[in-house]
């Protein structure tokens, strides 16, 4: 079916809004996931962070991003550097929708990060790599691949050796980029005190709310299918309708959800003797990641087997991130983003709805390698930065006493100190990190444990 120009336009313009209002509600998922996976002590730093990353990642991405994105585009695809026209949407009202667009996919990006380096990282320190995720880094991954296919003219990715580098709702450009840039964060800010025994060994950290991690999950999935289907224009070329498009990439994502899930649960079984729901809701947002960049190219099955494999793939990576390398990623960013992304974005043409090809596979495995890449320079320059400006990590007063208080002078759960019998707070006293303080000197533990 198709309509009048007009009609389209109209249409395609309401369904973006629709898509950024719905990937917008995202952001309380995050927070409550990552919210979950932290001690008590530190909810409202959490909080905070996500906050920072909307408020400041809006206008900075408004005033500078964006017009980023319009200078590397066209410059590393040949086609010059016009820093006018680049930042011509600051006067073009037509455009800010698209822009609007762009932002809460900027957004998802650096909010990634703050999962990574949760109960440690200085504030003032955070704000910096919130800025230059928002200002430069995520801006140019956007424009290495998308600039000739969501936006205008063209970045060398999605030209390369004919076929073009295969993103659809940036699995690898938002994804991967913010869980490599996660995994570095939290390299250089070095792991929470108690993380390691004497002999590097590994020591579970619980999180205080099994709860608001697994709510925050879902509420993620649901504003997903706004990044997914929502990155699927209505009405496409000479303003037909899409109906087979949007079907495909509704179900991939649904399956690549599904076999995620299901995945990380058989994994977690065998691995620790029980299922357990939190890697059973990281094996969810691991299929869904991986199967962002696939959804428009591959058939139903190849996006189930995307998000099983990512699922399945989780928790080891997991293991390996924390056991191997060292690195305290709180919240497992690069298992669930990282890796995800890459694996998922890389394997596209082996499930290709158009034939497997060879050219294809090595443009994928080609775009996964700069982008992540990219990652890792530009993450290492915002910590690096911000490290030289203020210091990546709190003291260690501050640490033991918890980022609400130390950072910004606050208490999310005032109830947990123990009061005279008829106050706010009268029971039985609860521990900043969420357990409870036992008669025996014992301490109990709420929800789930990032081991």
């Amino acid at each position: 079916m198709a309509v009048g120009g007009e009609v389209a336009s109209g249409i395609n313009i309401v369904w973006g809004l629709t898509v950024a209002f719905l990937i917008f509600f995202m952001q309380p998922g995050f927070a409550l996931l990552e919210a979950g996976q932290v001690r008590a002590k530190n909810v409202g730093n959490v909080l905070m962070k996500n906050m920072t990353d909307w408020t400041l990642g809006v206008v900075v991405y408004f005033l500078i991003g964006y017009g980023v994105a319009g200078i590397v585009g066209p410059a590393t695809s040949g086609g010059g550097i016009d820093i006018g026209a680049a930042f011509a949407y600051w006067s073009n009202p037509s455009g800010w929708v698209w822009w609007l667009v762009g932002a809460v996919f900027a957004m998802t990006a650096a909010t990634i990060v703050s999962g990574a380096v949760a109960e440690r990282m200085d504030f003032k320190a955070y704000v910096v790599v919130a800025f230059v995720m928002t200002a430069f880094i995520y801006p140019a991954s956007e424009a290495f691949a998308w600039w000739g296919g969501l936006l205008a003219s063209g970045g060398f990715l999605g030209e390369a050796i004919g076929v073009g580098y295969q993103d659809f709702a940036g699995a690898t450009v938002v994804h991967m980029l913010g869980g490599i840039a996660g995994l570095v964060g939290a390299y250089m800010v070095g792991p929470r005190k108690g993380r390691y025994d004497s002999e590097g060994n590994s020591r579970p950290i619980p999180g205080h709310s099994m709860l608001l991690a697994v709510l925050g999950t879902l509420i993620l999935a649901f504003g997903w299918f706004g990044f997914n289907v929502g990155t699927a224009s209505i009405f496409g070329p000479e303003n037909s309708l899409q109906s087979a498009k949007l079907g495909r990439v509704a179900l991939n994502t649904t399956l690549g959800m599904g076999g995620g899930a299901i995945a990380a649960m058989v994994v977690s079984s065998y691995w620790q003797g029980k299922p357990d729901p939190l890697w059973t809701a990281n094996g969810l947002l691991a299929g869904l990641v991986a199967v962002t960049g696939a959804v428009p190219h591959v058939t139903w099955w190849g996006g189930l087997v995307l998000g099983g494999l990512a699922g399945a793939l989780v928790l080891p990576t997991f293991r390996f991130t924390v056991d191997t390398l060292k690195i305290d990623d709180v919240c497992g960013v690069f298992a669930v983003h990282g890796m995800a992304g890459g694996v998922g974005t890389a394997l596209i043409p082996i499930f290709a709805t158009a034939g497997f090809s060879a050219t294809q596979l090595v443009m994928q495995i080609v775009g996964v390698v700069v982008i992540g890449v990219w990652a890792v320079i530009g993450s290492v320059v915002a910590f690096g930065l911000a490290d030289a400006l203020f210091g990546l990590r709190v003291t260690d007063e501050e640490e033991d006493m918890g980022l609400d208080e130390g950072e910004h002078g606050v208490t999310v759960y005032p109830e947990f100190v123990g009061g005279e019998p008829g106050t706010i707070g009268s029971g039985p006293a609860v521990s900043p990190d969420g357990g409870e303080v036992r008669t025996d000197g014992g301490r109990s533990t709420n929800g789930g444990e990032n081991e």
